[in-house]
């Protein structure tokens, strides 16, 4: 009876461990923290869908194959509204489950997680979904970053603009560390460039829907463009707004604001007259990007949008790396597989966009899709080839591409 007991005792502690937070034989754990409700909610829940989609695709077609042995994905979520310190909280609970990733994608949230991802014994990949040029200046190496940095937008914004002639530009760019390194990178490269910045009115895109004060404080200048952008409902409010206002001028559109959904939300393009910015997820010739826009629009009711799309194939990025790692475990060894796993690059007859590897800082070689709108319409989109150092590098890309080659322009830097 005392044998029995002190079994029964053993296997009671064993459900008790098992339930206290760890994975499952032969199951992964990734874990999502970002704002799922609040002002920035729709932007978290666009990239939380994409890494969802992606993660039950995985699952569906039989998991991920590390060593001979099948691991389904499972995927932990939780809402952080942008606040840092929910952040790390969430990813703590995540790891607490066994988490070898934690996606985000907002810098004043990444910025704390990398504090914190690499902790001996604690350690985990940093999935972040972030433009800013920081966040490979911070030298973490358990860093993937799903998206290009902002600085060739600038250039290729400006250069756009500057060869229509426009040299004053004012902006009215969102608040905050984004907006103000947007604004800061771009008055560097357009006053390089001849060009000047006649008045310099940030708002608040998260609160506000009034936007006259700083449109009209911009519009003394009588400029020729205006740099504009934060969150793509208010970033239509604002081109909206200054057309009412008597703005002629052009537009151009930092990377967070969608044409594509200002387009809906403006029953058109006609009010956004000549503009450029990010071309949409389907703005590009792509089989995989057109499969995926019909499967994601059918699951979650939802426009696509690159949050979604890029976190998509970073996820599907993610499983290729584990499996060339041979470990579900360590994560040092599955970021360094990164290299191996998109030795093929990802390419858009599967994929919504192309992915050709990751520079060592830990951002992936994705291209630029940008597009802009003449008098009211839409021109065809173009995707940026920045990574390529010579000619003969981007031809290898364009031989390998499955977007149109003329779609594809090498950006020399």
């Amino acid at each position: 009876m005392k044998h029995l007991k002190s079994l029964v005792c053993l296997f009671a502690a064993v459900i008790v461990f098992c339930g206290a937070g760890e994975s499952a034989a032969g199951e992964i754990v990734l874990g999502y923290t970002g704002p799922l409700s609040g002002p920035a909610a729709e932007y978290g829940q666009d990239i939380l869908y994409g890494v969802d989609m992606a993660v039950k695709e995985i699952n569906l077609s039989g998991g991920i194959a590390v060593n001979g042995q099948k691991y389904t994905i499972k995927l932990l979520r939780a809402d952080d509204r942008v606040d840092p310190t929910q952040a790390v909280t969430n990813a703590r609970r995540f790891k607490a489950s066994q988490a070898i990733a934690v996606f985000n994608g907002v810098f004043t949230t990444i910025a704390p997680l990398m504090k914190i991802n690499e902790e001996k014994g604690n350690a985990f990949l940093m999935m972040a979904y972030t433009s800013t040029p920081k966040v490979e200046t911070l030298g973490n190496k358990l860093l993937v970053d799903s998206t290009l940095s902002f600085n060739n937008y600038v250039q290729a914004f400006a250069d756009w603009a500057l060869g229509k002639g426009w040299k004053k530009c004012a902006m009215v760019v969102t608040l905050g560390v984004y907006g103000d390194e947007w604004r800061s990178a771009f008055r560097s490269y357009w006053e390089k460039k001849g060009g000047t910045i006649t008045a310099d009115k940030p708002a608040n895109y998260y609160t506000e829907t009034d936007f006259s004060t700083p449109i009209s404080a911009a519009m003394v200048g009588n400029p020729d463009v205006m740099l504009i952008g934060g969150p793509s409902a208010t970033t239509a409010l604002v081109i909206e707004q200054a057309r009412s206002m008597g703005y002629k001028g052009g537009f151009i559109l930092i990377d967070q604001a969608n044409q594509d959904y200002i387009a809906r939300m403006l029953r058109g393009t006609k009010l956004m007259g000549d503009l450029i910015g990010v071309g949409g997820p389907t703005s590009v010739s792509s089989s995989g990007s057109a499969q995926f826009a019909a499967k994601f629009t059918e699951q979650y009711k939802k426009m696509v949008t690159w949050e979604c799309a890029l976190n998509y194939t970073a996820t599907h990025a993610l499983a290729r790396a584990i499996a060339a790692a041979g470990t579900t475990t360590d994560v040092y060894k599955i970021r360094e597989a990164f290299d191996k796993a998109l030795a093929a690059p990802m390419l858009g007859d599967k994929f919504p966009n192309e992915i050709y590897g990751i520079t060592p800082t830990g951002r992936v070689l994705v291209g630029a899709s940008i597009q802009t709108i003449t008098a009211g319409k839409s021109d065809p989109a173009s995707v940026y080839i920045w990574w390529a150092k010579t000619r003969k590098e981007f031809n290898t890309i364009k031989q390998q591409t499955a977007f149109k080659k003329n779609e594809l322009v090498w950006q020399k830097h």
